[in-house]
């Protein structure tokens, strides 16, 4: 392995993926400014301004705009990134579908934030999985440190030509948008061997062809049916990348999941995002108590682990995941992703819905809601709005 010196600094999430981004060498960028995004698309300016990133900035009256900005550069060979955050993700939805159904490499940041209405500005994860059918690669930060080597990950997954698909990194808004927190950075030098330029394009010059047209009913299935191979076989090149990135930087990469004291663990927390780090502080505590517990942090929403969580969580009693979001007649999109991929395995899978619209999630909420499991208080769904 080779000998990596990390820079230790301190950022908050935002500044740290507009550093990550710099680093990538993006030659087009398209963003439209949204709370709680907007300091990062200022940092990228001032990156521009000063000479420090050379790109191209595309000043967009909207979303819509902004991806379809990036979605013809990236076609045509650039490297791109835009970033948004809810009502502006929603805005960019035709976009998001066109460029994931035709398989560009984009890499867009969101700022994870609720869905109006009513209007919130604070942090829940709706936003981010009302996208996990539009064809993206998604991953989910829990720390500032995760947004940053995400980001990094995020374009050399989506350009490697095994994949060919946009990737979309969640990272919560205001919790670790505008959080400062310690953090380690790379040189320039080693992420330009990580992640060197881009040097393909989707279009041949010289025999230029229509894009996008319309696909004939048989044509149209073989593409999604080549799109859900490329997803699915995503997952390897995923883990192979990670691994990749923490041999660079000497850091510890979980690839798709990340386990946590689930070796004997009876019962197991299932999480995605910035609260992962409340669950593992309850964690913790519950094994002072004698209590065993673990937790599986899903790091990759989209293609989603189902064989990992397989792997990982069998023979454990029960599982109760937490979500940040809510699909409304259904129940949380994680708990119900997690039941299917335990479909006929005996394991109890609890739902608890917390943190929507911003409310206040601690660790002690994790930790009642298993103490009250370890008691005997079984559930099918669980609302925290208490």
């Amino acid at each position: 392995m080779m000998t990596v010196q990390n820079h230790v600094t301190a950022m908050v999430g935002n500044h740290a993926v507009a550093y990550a981004v710099k680093q990538a060498k993006p030659s087009v960028l398209a963003v439209f400014p949204i709370t709680p995004q907007t300091t990062m698309l200022e940092k990228l300016a001032e990156y521009i301004e000063k000479g420090e990133l050379k790109a191209e900035l595309i000043k967009v009256e909207g979303e819509h705009s902004a991806m379809a900005a990036v979605y013809g550069a990236a076609v045509a060979g650039a490297r791109v990134f835009t970033a948004t955050s809810s009502q502006g993700l929603l805005y960019m939805t035709e976009m998001v579908y066109w460029v994931g159904g035709e398989r560009v490499p984009i890499v867009n940041a969101v700022a994870t934030r609720a869905i109006a209405e009513p209007w919130s500005i604070w942090d829940d994860h709706q936003d981010f999985f009302s996208k996990r059918d539009a064809s993206w690669i998604m991953m989910m930060a829990e720390n500032v440190q995760d947004a940053y080597d995400m980001t990094l990950q995020a374009f050399r997954i989506s350009e490697d030509k095994r994949v060919l698909l946009p990737v979309m990194m969640g990272f919560d808004g205001f919790i670790l948008t505008h959080t400062m927190e310690r953090l380690m950075v790379l040189d320039d030098e080693i992420v330009d061997k990580f992640l060197p330029p881009r040097e393909f394009s989707l279009i041949d010059f010289k025999d230029p062809v229509n894009v996008g047209p319309i696909a004939a009913p048989d044509d149209y299935m073989k593409i999604k049916y080549e799109t859900m191979k490329a997803i699915n076989g995503s997952k390897a090149v995923i883990e192979e990348i990670s691994k990749d990135y923490e041999k660079i930087t000497g850091r510890k990469q979980y690839g798709l999941v990340e386990c946590y004291m689930c070796e004997d663990a009876e019962y197991v927390f299932t999480t995605s995002g910035a609260w992962t780090g409340d669950a593992r502080e309850a964690v913790r505590r519950l094994r002072n108590q004698g209590k065993k517990v673990g937790l599986l942090k899903i790091r990759v929403i989209r293609p989603f682990p189902k064989e990992r969580i397989k792997e990982v969580l069998k023979g454990v009693s029960g599982v109760v995941t937490f979500d940040r979001e809510y699909s409304f007649g259904s129940g949380g999109v994680l708990a119900t992703e997690v039941k299917a991929s335990l479909y006929n395995s005996g394991i109890e899978v609890m739902s608890v819905i917390a943190g929507i619209g911003g409310k206040d999630v601690r660790p002690s909420h994790f930790q009642r809601v298993m103490e009250d499991v370890l008691n005997g208080h079984k559930f099918e769904e669980r609302w925290l709005n208490e």
